[in-house]
């Protein structure tokens, strides 16, 4: 019932911000939960932040104070707003549209990903 679509990945140096994007289709956008998760070669996928329907907003303790996850469901986007970025933030990003931020990551649907690599 959503397709969501990434952009914003993207080479930078440490200490820089980024902010990804994932749009979403779908008339029911505003009912669920939007995370972003991330993987690195070699790594599990982590969840690094997650929004609920409500507001209430979840981070990684990795990302805590560094990352914000805004959602403008006017916009039926959601982002992920990276400063003082590190460079084992480097991984392949998704986004995540669920029903819940405790069952994200379980049959939920996914963006294509983008790369954010940065460099020391």
């Amino acid at each position: 019932q959503v397709q969501l679509v990434e952009s914003g990945g993207g080479l930078v140096q440490a200490g820089d911000s980024l902010r990804l994007s994932c749009a979403a289709s779908g008339r029911t956008f505003s009912d669920y939960a939007m995370g972003w998760f991330r993987q690195a070669p070699g790594k599990e996928r982590e969840l690094v932040a997650a929004i609920s329907s409500g507001g209430m907003t979840y981070y990684a303790d990795s990302v805590e104070g560094r990352f914000t996850i805004p959602r403008d469901n006017a916009k039926n986007t959601v982002y992920l707003q990276m400063n003082s970025l590190k460079p084992e933030d480097t991984a392949v990003y998704y986004c995540a549209a669920g029903g819940t931020i405790a069952t994200m990551g379980e049959n939920d649907y996914w963006g294509q990903g983008t790369q954010v690599t940065v460099s020391s």
